[in-house]
């Protein structure tokens, strides 16, 4: 049984939660670009920039609203990782969120969460700030990307200080 039909990615401008050192991450049009390439030929999956023209910075419930306005023939479900769900409660209008949609959790090692809210998918090991931590410092991350997306960084200089 499916959960969801598709999984759309969005990728956020502007995540209010993280500070932006904008000399350690590439620019949205890279990210929705390396997303895109990653994902390339993944049946169910879609890359979005549909954050690009909403207010920033990208609050998830404003996200969710827009997204209902334009597409009110989809039922949307927020997916969230594991380490984001343990701090949920800092998010703008969470309980709002939690009231109005569905919610999966995504597993991440280290951070506990109650099987009954996560997601039975296989555990990946990694995340984003340690592969662009390898990039800096010339490590081997080909375990973790795409060789597309690898070449993409390599072409483009990104992550990189």
């Amino acid at each position: 049984q499916r959960l969801v039909d598709e999984v759309w990615l969005m990728v956020s401008p502007l995540n209010p939660l993280k500070q932006q050192d904008r000399a350690e991450y590439a620019s949205y049009d890279d990210r929705v670009r390396m997303a895109q390439i990653a994902t390339e030929g993944m049946k169910g999956v879609r890359v979005s920039d549909f954050e690009r023209d909403l207010p920033l910075p990208s609050y998830t419930i404003t996200t969710m609203e827009a997204l209902e306005k334009v597409f009110p023939e989809h039922q949307f479900v927020l997916v969230v990782g594991a380490d984001n769900w343990q701090r949920f409660d800092r998010w703008y209008k969470a309980e709002e969120i939690r009231h109005r949609y569905p919610i999966l959790v995504y597993k991440r090692p280290g951070y506990e969460v109650s099987n009954k809210e996560t997601v039975d998918t296989p555990l990946y090991d990694v995340s984003s700030t340690q592969i662009r931590q390898a990039i800096r410092e010339g490590g081997d991350t080909s375990q973790w990307l795409d060789p597309r997306v690898s070449d993409y960084i390599k072409e483009n200089g990104l992550y990189k200080t």
